[in-house]
């Protein structure tokens, strides 16, 4: 779906209105790419960056109680949300020689003292990020048109960088592809924490779809992207030699033709 909002200086109204009405009427949205701010490679000092583009991702689910936060922080997994899997997914398939961008990951909902169409989506708990070019011009943002002093206020079209604006076109192109033609993220993973072993079990829900099989990645709890996989094939479980307590996993799901989901980090259980 390709959306257009209205009003989100007025309250963030059309992003809240899509959002609340998708979960309601029970829709998997796998993603949600908000893209605002992405027309210019030049900030307020001059500082150029045309193959850069920022992306927000959040971490703690805005969608989460406080005890849920305090369960994920229990586990270590603050840093896997279903937004920082999301991300992890974007800044993998859409850094290439297509696309000719560098996808920096910025983990935070958004900028200080700004928000955007991505936060209700959050809020709702469907994995969302933010893209914002690297190096904001705010005499361009929320401006009447007017000159001061020599500079020209206002966002008009001499300021718009198109080639700029295709090459973020093209990270969004590969990530809503891939999510396309993948399967779904896996869903009802759970990891077994019902006695002491240095092992690891993992659990999900098997997914037709899933008709190539499934993969475990892992990386270690610094490490900021999956660095390891796993393959474990046609099966909704696995016990690996691998443990738990000092690694973080995650399981996707992966199609014949080769496209793999986000992973979907496990819950104790």
């Amino acid at each position: 779906m390709f959306i257009a909002v209205a009003g989100e200086e007025q309250g963030l109204l059309g992003a809240n209105f899509t959002a609340t009405t998708l979960r309601r009427n029970g829709v998997d949205v796998q993603g949600m790419l908000d893209n605002d701010i992405v027309g210019s490679s030049v900030g307020d000092d001059g500082t150029r960056a045309p193959f850069d583009i920022r992306m927000f991702v959040s971490g703690l689910p805005l969608s989460n109680t406080a005890a849920q936060n305090t369960a994920l922080a229990a586990i270590g997994g603050e840093n896997d949300s279903p937004a920082r899997q999301l991300g992890r997914f974007i800044a993998e398939v859409g850094q290439n020689y297509l696309t000719q961008m560098n996808v920096r990951t910025i983990y935070r909902p958004d900028r200080f003292l700004r928000g955007g169409d991505q936060r209700p989506f959050l809020e709702q708990g469907f994995p969302a990020v933010r893209f914002t070019e690297p190096h904001e011009n705010f005499a361009h943002q929320h401006q009447d048109i007017r000159v001061v002093n020599g500079t020209q206020y206002g966002d008009l079209i001499e300021f718009v960088d198109f080639e700029y604006i295709a090459r973020v076109a093209k990270v969004n192109g590969a990530a809503l592809w891939a999510l396309a033609q993948a399967p779904g993220t896996p869903k009802n993973v759970v990891v077994d924490t019902s006695q002491l072993t240095n092992n690891s079990t993992l659990r999900w829900t098997a997914d037709p779809l899933a008709d190539g099989g499934y993969e475990v990645v892992w990386r270690q709890t610094d490490e900021p992207l999956w660095s390891r996989v796993i393959r474990v094939g046609q099966t909704n479980s696995v016990n690996l030699k691998l443990s738990k307590d000092n690694v973080q996993m995650g399981v996707r799901a992966v199609g014949k033709n080769g496209f793999r989901s986000p992973a979907a980090f496990p819950s104790p259980g």
